[in-house]
């Protein structure tokens, strides 16, 4: 089983919005005549990348809750312009959405094991059809 990346997404409300934000990104690449890629840059490469290339996926906190999960397709090192070694996270432009799960808040990201991933919500616990602002204050109460 491959191994998965966490992250929060800050900013961001909902998934929706997370997907307005990189169909917008696409545009403009578009626009400009660039190669269309969803990136994440952080500031360290995994130690374990080849795991997770293999088959994982970066799952995103979204106000507090894993709410959808994103394919992995590669990692590069480059040099910013500050002289900074950083890792470009590539990622497949698909949003999976997942059980929702609690999570606290933390910096940067984190392995997830496999066993400890939400399934995705396809594996309907009864909540999935509900309306994502129901959803969120359910989630809010601690009732889901």
């Amino acid at each position: 089983m491959p191994l998965h990346m966490i992250k929060l997404c800050v900013g961001v409300e909902t998934v929706e919005d997370l997907e307005a934000h990189v169909a917008h990104r696409f545009e403009e690449a578009r626009r400009l005549s660039q190669m269309p890629e969803q990136v994440h840059v952080t500031r360290v490469m995994p130690k374990r990348a080849d795991e997770i290339v293999d088959g994982g996926s970066l799952y995103w906190v979204i106000k507090g809750q894993v709410q959808v999960r994103q394919p992995l397709q590669r990692f590069e090192a480059f040099t910013a312009a500050d002289g900074i070694e950083r890792c470009r996270i590539v990622l497949r432009p698909e949003f999976i959405r997942t059980q929702w799960q609690p999570r606290r808040a933390f910096q940067g990201w984190r392995y997830l094991l496999p066993e400890a991933a939400p399934s995705d919500a396809g594996e309907d616990d009864g909540t999935v059809s509900l309306p994502p602002a129901l959803r969120r204050e359910l989630a809010e109460l601690g009732l889901l």
